[in-house]
């Protein structure tokens, strides 16, 4: 048994693409996940996979995206990117990140972005290219750490330009959600 953490993008801000969190632990049972717990309502979801081993979860986690992908669009009329991390890869984020000090200082501004994908070999450089005076960019635990030390409203590191630098999806988590996702965990 693996336990995981299921991130949804892009649900449930300002009413747009509501997942009630109550059916997200539904839409997980109903994927073959057991123990399926909510961290406020932003589509984390911690849960507990069949696969016994490391192997076995990275072959099966792709088909539990589009697994949970394909429910999510049934259930409720759209379709959202679903990001499946094993827990040995969530906590190996908590480890040495880069930007200690911004994490001390302002950790609602540092973001972990996780792709559903590996990450193109030149995202670093794209990413970096494009970020705004005082941003930071780097890689970590194969995803990435951003530093939006101005707040990202005005950022041009938007979740599209994440995407395409990316070459997959990517979904963003403050660092005080990346901890207590972590916790969570056990």
């Amino acid at each position: 048994m693996t336990r995981v953490v299921v991130l949804l993008r892009g649900v449930n801000v300002s009413g747009h693409k509501v997942v009630p969190m109550a059916q997200l632990r539904a839409l997980a049972v109903e994927a073959g996940l057991t123990d399926a717990s909510t961290y406020i309502n932003s589509g984390n979801l911690i849960a507990t996979a069949s696969w016994k081993t490391e192997k076995a979860a990275m072959s099966g986690r792709a088909a539990l995206e589009t697994q949970l992908e394909d429910l999510v669009e049934a259930r409720f009329g759209f379709r959202v990117p679903v990001i499946v991390r094993t827990h040995r890869e969530w906590s190996a984020h908590a480890v040495s990140p880069p930007f200690a000090d911004a994490i001390t200082e302002h950790p609602n501004l540092v973001m972990l972005g996780v792709s559903q994908r590996p990450l193109s070999p030149d995202v670093l450089a794209t990413l970096r290219g494009r970020a705004s005076e005082g941003e930071r960019v780097e890689l970590h635990g194969g995803s990435l750490v951003i530093d939006y030390a101005h707040g990202s409203a005005r950022s041009k590191l938007t979740p599209a330009v994440l995407d395409r630098a990316a070459g997959s999806p990517v979904t963003t988590r403050n660092w005080r959600t990346v901890l207590k996702l972590g916790q969570l965990l056990g």
